[in-house]
C-alpha cells in the first residue's frame, strides 16, 4: 500500500508527460488525477489505521560506496502518516481544481499549444518528489527528494515561460533554495563524518554522544550537535522561506494559482518544518541551535505579518501569510513542542490551501485581475467562493471559544504554539507571535472586506461579467472547508492533549517521574489543577506524580528530552496567556472593520501621513533591494570582468594571437627555408647526420 502511495504520482507524471500524445490531453489529465486520488485514499487508510512502532519498507539498494550504504526505503511512522495525508490530499484536490482553472489559459491563447498535460505532469512529479522526501529513511534519500521538489517547483513557478517575470521568479526560487541546500548538504556531510552513517536510526542513537563531541569548522571548534542542527536548519530556512532566505516565496506567485496552493500551502514550504521535527532527537541535544530556530521563527512570523498588512495583490497577501505561519511552526519546534508544530502544519494545510484556491476562484471570476483595489462587492456574484474564503479566514485568524477546545482549526493549533512559546521560556517568541496574530487578523479581514464588501471598483465590464467558478473548482473548496472547520477539534488531543494521548499517537514511551510535590504547597497544587481543568487537558497534573515522555532517542516518531516539560507547562499556563491570541485576533478584526468598512478613506490618509513606514512595508523591508546591492550587482560585475577581461582579452586574445600572430610568423620562417635549391636540402641533411652521430657517440645509443 505504501509503495503504491509513493509511486502512483510518478506513474501519473510519466503518463501525462510522455503518453498524452497517444491517449490525448483529457485522458492524461484524468489518469494523473485519478492516481492522486488513489494515493490520497490509501494515505488516509494508513493514517487512520497505523499504530505501533516505526516500520522500514525496503524498495531497493540505493548507493554503496566505501562505508556508505543506503537503501531506498520507506520509513513509516506517525510523522510519515501525517505528511502522507497532507501532501496527497491537497495535491489531489489541486489536480481536480486545475481542470477548471487551467481549462482556458490566456497565456497560451490562440497558439493551439498543448499545455495542460505538461502542467499535470509537473504537478504529479512535484507530488512524487515530496512523497520521496517525507518517506525517506535516510538523509541521502531525503536530499534526493529535497532537490526533486526544487526542480519541480522551478518548472511550475516558471510554467508561463513566455513571461519574463515568471522566468525570473523561477530562477530566483531555484538559486535562493540552493543557498539553503548547501547548508543542508554540509549538515549531512558532518553527520556522516561523526557517525559514519546517514540512516536516521543510527543518527538518533548517536545524538547524545554528538552533544559531547566537537567538530572543526571554519577554523574553529564547535559543539557537534549544535553545529549539525544549525546546518540542517539552514536547509529548512530555504525550503520553508524563513527570514533572509524568504525572498523567493512572494515572487513564486508568478506561477498559476493551483501551483501556489500546492507549493505554499502544504508541501514544499512545510518540508523544513518536517525536517526539524524528523530530527528532533538531534535537536533536543542542541539547545543553542534550538534557540536560533525560535528567534528566527518568531522574527519571520512578525516580519511577514507586517508586510502582509499593505500588499494589494491577493495572492501575495496569502503568500506572506504562509511565510508568517511557517514562523509559528518553527517557534513551536524551537521550544521543543514538535507535536504542536506538526499540529499547525496539519491544520494550516486545509485552510491555507482553501484560501489560495479561493483566491484563484476570485481571479478566475475577475478575468485574472489580482489587485484587490479593483475588487469589491463580489460576495453576491460568487457566493460559494465567498463562503469558502470566509471559513478560511475564520480558521487562519483563530476564531473559537476561549479556554475551550471548540473553534476553527487555526484557533486550536495556533493557540497551542503561542502557549508553547510561553511555556518554553521564550518571551520574545511569545510576544512577537501575539502581535503577529493581531496583524494576521487585520490583513486577513482586509482581504475579505476589499474583495467581497463595499462598492465594485476597477473595470465595470469585468464586474458585470464576474461569475462563479465551475464545480471542479468549487468541490475542492468544499472539502478543504470541512478540514478547516473540524481538523483542529478532532485531532487536538493526539497533537496537544495530555501526555498519554500524544505519546500513544507518536508511539513515544511514557515515564512516570516523581513530582516535586513536597516543594509545592497544597494551594499551588490546587491552582495548577484548576488551570488544567480550565484547559481540559492534563487530568493528573498537580498530584503525586506527573507524566513525562521517556524512551531513547529515535524510539518514537518524535523525541522529547527528559527535561522537556513544555507540554505540561503550556497546559498550566495562566489564563491571560491562553486568551491573549483571541484578544489579538479581536483587535485586528476591529481595526480592519474601522479601516475598510466604517471609514474607508482612513487607509489612504494614514498611508500619506506615514509615507516612509508605508513604503518600508510595501517594499518588503527592502530585502530585495539590499540583496541586489550586496549580492546581485557584485556577482554581475564579477561576471562581466571574467567575460570581458578573462574570456574576451585572455582566452579570445590568446587564441587570436596564436592564430593571427605566432603561427603566421613561424609559417613565414618555414617558407624561407624552402629555397628550392638541392644544395640547401643536402646541407640540412649533413647537419642532421652530424647531430645524430654526435648524440650517438656521447650517449652510446642508450637512453
Amino acid at each position: 500500500m505504501e509503495t503504491t502511495i509513493l509511486f502512483a504520482p510518478l506513474v501519473g507524471a510519466i503518463i501525462a508527460g510522455f503518453g498524452w500524445k497517444i491517449i490525448g490531453e483529457v485522458a492524461a489529465q484524468w489518469i494523473s488525477t485519478g492516481l492522486l486520488f488513489l494515493a490520497a485514499a490509501l494515505s488516509w487508510v494508513v493514517f487512520l489505521t497505523f499504530e505501533g512502532p516505526t516500520e522500514q519498507i525496503q524498495i531497493l539498494r540505493f548507493i554503496e560506496s566505501g562505508t556508505l550504504s543506503t537503501d531506498w526505503s520507506i520509513r513509516l511512522d506517525r510523522l510519515t502518516a501525517i505528511m502522507l495525508i497532507v501532501v496527497t490530499s491537497v495535491s489531489s484536490l489541486v489536480h481536480l481544481y486545475s481542470f477548471g482553472y487551467m481549462a482556458h489559459d490566456d497565456n497560451f491563447a490562440g497558439e493551439n499549444e498543448n499545455y495542460r498535460a505538461r502542467f499535470f505532469a509537473y504537478l504529479s512529479f512535484f507530488t512524487f518528489a515530496m512523497l520521496m522526501l517525507v518517506t525517506s529513511d535516510n538523509l541521502v534519500q531525503m536530499f534526493f527528494g529535497w532537490e526533486g521538489v526544487g526542480v519541480a517547483s522551478y518548472l511550475l513557478i516558471g510554467f508561463y515561460y513566455k513571461k519574463p517575470s515568471a522566468n525570473a521568479a523561477a530562477i530566483k526560487a531555484f538559486v535562493v533554495n540552493r543557498v539553503g541546500d548547501f547548508g543542508f548538504a554540509l549538515g549531512i556531510f558532518a553527520l556522516f563524518l561523526m557517525t559514519d552513517s546517514i540512516r536516521f536510526d543510527d543518527i538518533f542513537a548517536a545524538a547524545p554522544d554528538l552533544a559531547e563531541q566537537t567538530i572543526s569548522f571554519l577554523w574553529t571548534d564547535w559543539n557537534a550537535a549544535n553545529l549539525i542542527a544549525f546546518l540542517l536548519f539552514v536547509g529548512a530556512m530555504g525550503k520553508s522561506a524563513q527570514l533572509f532566505l524568504h525572498t523567493w516565496l512572494p515572487d513564486a506567485m508568478e506561477g498559476p494559482t493551483p501551483v501556489s496552493a500546492l507549493i505554499h500551502a502544504a508541501t514544499m514550504v512545510t518540508a523544513g518544518v518536517f525536517l526539524v521535527c524528523r530530527v528532533s532527537p538531534l535537536m533536543e541535544f542542541a539547545p543553542e541551535a534550538m534557540m536560533f530556530v525560535t528567534v528566527l521563527g518568531a522574527t519571520t512570523a512578525f516580519f511577514a505579518a507586517t508586510v502582509g498588512l499593505v500588499q494589494n495583490d491577493i495572492k501575495r497577501v496569502i503568500a506572506y501569510s504562509t511565510c508568517s505561519q511557517l514562523g509559528y511552526m518553527f517557534v513551536a519546534a524551537g521550544v521543543g513542542m514538535y507535536s504542536a508544530a506538526m499540529f499547525h502544519l496539519f491544520t494550516h494545510a486545509f485552510f491555507k490551501a482553501m484560501l489560495f484556491l479561493g483566491a484563484g476562484s476570485v481571479i478566475h471570476a475577475m478575468h485574472h485581475e489580482q489587485d484587490m483595489r479593483n475588487y469589491g462587492g463580489l460576495r453576491k456574484k460568487i457566493p460559494y467562493t465567498f463562503a469558502a474564503m470566509m471559513i478560511g479566514t475564520l480558521a487562519i485568524t483563530g476564531v473559537g471559544i476561549p479556554l475551550t477546545h471548540y473553534g476553527f482549526a487555526g484557533f486550536l493549533s495556533k493557540d497551542a504554539i503561542i502557549e508553547s512559546a510561553w511555556a518554553g521560556g521564550s518571551m520574545y517568541g511569545f510576544w512577537l507571535l501575539v502581535v503577529a496574530a493581531c496583524f494576521t487578523s487585520f490583513y486577513s479581514w482586509r482581504l475579505m472586506f476589499l474583495t467581497f464588501y463595499g462598492e465594485p471598483r476597477g473595470n465595470k465590464h469585468t464586474h458585470e461579467h464576474a461569475h462563479e467558478s465551475p464545480m471542479t473548482m468549487l468541490v475542492p473548496l468544499g472539502v478543504l472547508a470541512v478540514g478547516a472547520v473540524f481538523a483542529g477539534m478532532i485531532w487536538f488531543k493526539p497533537f496537544f492533549g495530555d501526555h498519554k494521548y500524544v505519546a500513544a499517537f507518536y508511539d513515544i514511551p511514557l515515564a512516570e517521574e516523581a513530582a516535586a510535590g513536597d516543594a509545592h504547597t497544597d494551594g499551588a497544587e490546587d491552582s495548577e489543577g484548576k488551570a488544567d481543568d480550565a484547559h481540559g487537558a492534563d487530568e493528573g497534573h498537580g498530584g503525586e506524580h506527573h507524566a513525562a515522555f521517556g524512551g531513547a532517542p529515535g524510539e518514537g516518531a518524535l523525541y522529547f528530552g527528559a527535561e522537556n516539560t513544555v507540554l505540561e507547562d503550556a497546559h498550566s499556563a495562566p489564563k491571560w496567556v491562553k486568551v491573549s491570541p483571541f484578544i489579538a485576533m479581536l483587535i485586528g478584526f476591529v481595526m480592519a472593520m474601522w479601516f475598510y468598512i466604517w471609514n474607508p478613506s482612513l487607509p489612504g490618509r494614514l498611508a500619506a501621513n506615514q509615507q516612509p513606514l508605508y513604503q518600508f512595508l510595501l517594499n518588503k523591508w527592502y530585502f530585495d533591494e539590499i540583496y541586489n546591492v550586496i549580492f546581485v550587482q557584485p556577482a554581475k560585475a564579477i561576471g562581466r570582468f571574467f567575460w570581458k577581461r578573462g574570456d574576451g582579452n585572455v582566452i579570445d586574445g590568446t587564441l587570436n594571437g596564436v592564430a593571427m600572430g605566432i603561427i603566421p610568423f613561424f609559417t613565414r620562417l618555414a617558407g624561407k627555408a624552402q629555397s628550392g635549391y638541392i644544395f640547401t636540402y643536402a646541407f640540412a641533411m649533413v647537419i642532421g647526420l652530424a647531430v645524430l652521430i654526435t648524440w650517438m657517440t656521447l650517449t652510446g645509443g642508450s637512453n
